[in-house]
């Protein structure tokens, strides 16, 4: 008449679970059923993550448990309940085992501390969970071993599985109108009735002696909870089915037809207790209560347990307040139900719920770290690895950010990353934007000059067009440094590498023209020189633009083959995301720049070697000094490039573009501006003449 006890397991462990106890007791009996019960319950524990604290064992004979033996024991070994930090303590037997855990308490208490013990305190607040079988209603027991469980409310806010109960029709009228004197042949009422009131029945030819007369209008609701329950209790609600099932079993039997009749008593049932079972099996009804009886294909009740929260008073009574169930028939994930709200805890728990672990909990932004030599349960906790969070309390392990997002500083949750990449707006990119329009302006006044002094011998000296192609190159080359600021985009992403390398080789061609120019025309000044038919523009014209059309060649089959593109960069920095243009091809990238570095190399070189030829206007040693500018600054934009990552490494390709730019303007046309603005009386051919001569 009793669920399947698998039920009342299960819903220790859904217990458990929902106020996340982790570390707990188990006090059980000292017999075959204990260890039963630990056989089964305990695998299930460890299955969901849940320790056993400590196992204690009950001894079965409690009227051997006298005052000696108590303190003893106490003094031999203390209950580990008494040492454990574990909260939530299962207790699993029958009475004994909460009179055995009455008589620790109350003999550590009174007894063995005060006197033996001093200093030490007994753990309070512990959250008892009673099973089934256990009882409270037992006066008998605390009367004869002078125990009062529920003074000081040791078990205030226990919690216990109680056997389905619901209250039938009747049932208070019924108990409240009990007269002992009219169930005179029943035995049980009337010595119920002596030791609930401490009076007593005259019996025949026993006279009775120091205790009152029961005059049998004693009201039970008088009585504490210990002593009686106004309310039907689980057990008495077993009984009360068990009755009407087997009511009902009877009742199919005789009108199932006569063939259990005798032939001489035909209204008397002819039959033997095992007929009964197969009916028992197959009966189902609804009790007073509106509740269905019916039996499972085992044999056993088709119903669940009450979870019931025990609430103590000053006066060592009590009442059970049904805060939540077990029905094996409820929906799968409903089968355990509580309500927390309803729920009275031990007024000396520090937390509400309460807490039941080994340790502390590991905060968010850590994770749990095994600890050897010690259960599962206890560990401790170890702060996040770079880049990963914890966003719960008691991880296993941290988790690694999305790639998009960062940890914050303490490491519980992640924080979206930023887009990053060299603005107009920030003070970098306003700082190199204007540097990139004041050098702009400087060369178009420089090429201002020269356009209108282009009939000067200063400005004629040089190859007019030269100058022009150069200085033009060298306005482009500033402007092209503003395609590196800003958002990339698809088109900044084609344009910005090829017009760089395209432009930078027209100006660098430009330069070693030049330089070939003036040592032609030396060369051709000396008679009968195979260099004399070289002399003109032609010459220059060809140099500029066969090197510049072999940049452009590479640079076409760049953007043909793998054109750089926008792309962002997750991981080179933590908590940004580079919005950058991706090369495409580094090869490719290197090839512009290292045909670039030829190209300035062979300037140089062509430069330095002519430096010293007797010429008025002779630009070589300025052109020596543009390149070494021009050589120093790229040599070095190679390693910083690759050590810096993000806007860093944009600003560092625009401060390369822009400063040997401005050392080839600088280099080669600051004099001959001081010339022709401050020194005209040096731009003359007369001057010109005199210094040859």
């Amino acid at each position: 008449m009793v669920p399947n006890e698998a039920l009342q397991y299960r819903g220790i462990v859904q217990l458990f679970l929902h106020f996340s106890w982790k570390w707990v007791g188990i006090i059980t009996m000292d017999n075959e059923a204990g260890d039963n019960f630990l056989q089964v319950l305990e695998p299930m524990l460890s299955q969901k993550g849940i320790c056993s604290a400590f196992t204690e064992r009950a001894i079965n004979e409690v009227r051997n448990v006298n005052i000696q033996v108590r303190i003893k024991q106490i003094l031999n070994r203390l209950p580990a309940f008494m040492e454990s930090t574990a909260n939530a303590i299962v207790i699993y037997g029958e009475i004994t085992s909460i009179i055995w855990l009455a008589n620790y308490l109350w003999v550590a208490e009174t007894v063995v501390v005060p006197l033996m013990l001093p200093g030490y305190k007994i753990p309070a607040g512990k959250v008892w969970i009673t099973t089934a079988q256990i009882d409270f209603t037992s006066n008998t027991y605390y009367k004869m071993l002078d125990i009062q469980p529920f003074r000081d409310g040791v078990f205030h806010g226990a919690l216990s599985f109680a056997i389905h109960s619901n209250e039938p029709l009747g049932f208070s009228e019924f108990v409240q109108n009990i007269d002992p004197f009219e169930a005179e042949g029943d035995g049980f009422i009337r010595n119920f009735w002596e030791q609930a009131f401490s009076c007593s029945f005259p019996k025949l030819n026993t006279p009775t002696k120091g205790t009152e007369p029961c005059s049998g209008e004693e009201d039970l609701e008088t009585l504490p909870a210990p002593s009686f329950e106004m309310d039907m209790t689980g057990h008495s609600y077993s009984i009360y089915n068990a009755v009407h099932a087997v009511a009902h079993a009877l009742h199919l039997m005789y009108s199932s037809g006569p063939r259990h009749r005798p032939r001489g008593d035909p209204g008397r049932l002819k039959m033997e207790p095992w007929q009964l079972h197969s009916l028992l099996r197959r009966i189902s009804f609804n009790n007073s209560c509106g509740d269905e009886i019916r039996f499972n294909e085992h044999g056993e009740l088709a119903a669940g347990f009450d979870v019931t929260n025990l609430v103590t008073f000053e006066n060592d009574s009590y009442v059970r307040v049904k805060v939540g169930s077990v029905d094996s028939q409820a929906p799968f994930g409903k089968e355990f139900t509580i309500n927390e709200d309803r729920v009275e805890w031990h007024e000396e728990l520090t937390q509400l719920p309460p807490l039941s672990l080994c340790n502390d909990n590991c905060h968010p932004g850590y994770s749990r770290e095994k600890e050897e030599g010690k259960k599962f349960c206890c560990y401790g906790c170890a702060s996040c690895a770079e880049g990963m969070i914890s966003d719960q309390e008691d991880m296993d392990f941290c988790i690694r950010c999305p790639e998009d997002q960062y940890p914050n500083q303490g490491r519980d949750q992640c924080i979206p990353k930023m887009p990053s990449f060299l603005s107009f707006q920030e003070p970098l990119g306003i700082t190199l934007t204007a540097l990139t329009l004041f050098f702009t302006v400087i060369t178009a006044v420089v090429l201002g000059i020269f356009i209108k002094h282009r009939d000067t011998p200063i400005v004629k000296a040089n190859n007019l067009s030269l100058t022009y192609v150069l200085l033009i190159s060298l306005l482009l080359c500033f402007l092209c440094s503003l395609l590196f600021i800003g958002e990339p985009k698809k088109v900044t992403c084609l344009l910005r590498q090829a017009a760089f390398g395209i432009i930078f080789s027209v100006a660098v061609s430009s330069v070693l023209a030049k330089t070939i120019t003036v040592v032609v025309v030396f060369m051709a000044s000396k008679p009968g020189n195979i260099f004399r038919t070289w002399v003109g523009t032609r010459l220059a014209h060809v140099i500029v633009l066969s090197c510049s059309l072999l940049q452009v060649n590479i640079c076409a089959l760049w953007l043909a083959t793998s054109p750089p593109f926008p792309d962002w960069d997750m991981h080179s920095l933590a908590r940004e995301i580079i919005v950058k243009c991706n090369e495409g091809s580094v090869i490719m990238f290197y090839c512009v720049l290292s045909y670039m570095g030829i190209l300035a190399s062979v300037s140089f070189t062509v430069a330095f070697l002519a430096r010293k030829l007797p010429d008025t206007f002779n630009e070589a040693r300025f052109i020596t000094f543009s390149m070494l500018v021009f050589c120093s600054v790229w040599l070095s934009f190679v390693p910083t490039y690759l050590s810096t990552r993000g806007k860093a490494m944009v600003a560092v390709e625009i401060f390369s573009v822009l400063a040997s730019s401005a050392g080839l303007l600088g280099c080669i046309f600051s004099p001959k501006c001081y010339i022709i603005v401050l020194r005209p009386d040096l731009n003359k051919r007369e001057q010109l003449i005199r210094r040859k001569l």
